[in-house]
């Protein structure tokens, strides 16, 4: 099955084709799960009305049977790449919904946020149940980096980086799996971006795209 490009983020489009092959598809119907969600998030006026919508989301990873949610685009495509079997997907709906349920979210909230929905989906997109720290650690700084770009509150946005920057020496001097490449490359565009004290910004303009090309080819 596969996803009409609107579906995915524009990062996460190129992000997947990095992964290459088959992994490719997993890895685009991952992004698309990932921006389902933040969809919710975003049009959410209500916190049980949103906490609902999630838990949709929670029961179709979890129907073994393959029925809840069939014929929606992402739902099918997840089922399609195996993505639906991948771990860490729960956790990114528990970090979403920290942000539908809590309207003033102090530090300990975006710690659980951030473990939740970035580490989850960098181990989702890794495939790996038993990711290194450091994996989840990079996920935490990646996800920070997305919220401060896209929050309106400033204050809220500035406390984001500020914990990425917390973060980002559990991650220094590792070295990435030639498998995890996407993964490598969303991290250290965040790093680059935290480190200057910048959000990610929004959509795909052009320097961010040089930028991404750059790191894949010489990593930094």
């Amino acid at each position: 099955m596969s996803l009409d490009e609107d579906a995915v983020p524009p990062l996460g489009l190129l992000l997947a084709a990095h992964a290459g092959g088959a992994q490719a598809s997993r890895h685009r119907a991952l992004w698309a799960f990932d921006a389902r969600l933040a969809k919710v998030a975003r049009t959410t006026s209500e916190p049980m009305i949103g906490q609902m919508r999630l838990a949709w989301w929670n029961d179709v990873i979890e129907d073994s049977t393959g029925i809840k949610g069939q014929g929606e685009p992402v739902v099918d495509a997840m089922r399609a790449t195996g993505a639906c079997g991948a771990p860490g997907l729960v956790g990114v709906i528990d970090g979403w919904e920290i942000l539908l349920v809590e309207p003033d979210i102090d530090m300990k909230g975006l710690r659980d946020y951030a473990l939740g929905r970035g580490g989850g989906l960098f181990r989702a997109l890794a495939d790996a149940a038993d990711a290194p720290d450091w994996l989840a650690a990079a996920g935490q700084v990646w996800a920070l980096w997305d919220l401060a770009g896209h929050v309106g509150d400033k204050a809220l946005g500035q406390a984001a980086l500020a914990l990425a920057v917390e973060i980002l020496p559990s991650v220094e001097g590792v070295r990435w799996p030639r498998g995890w490449k996407p993964l490598r490359i969303a991290f250290t565009m965040a790093r680059q971006d935290v480190l200057a004290g910048r959000g990610a910004p929004l959509g795909m303009p052009r320097a961010l795209a040089g930028r991404l090309l750059r790191i894949a080819l010489v990593g930094r």
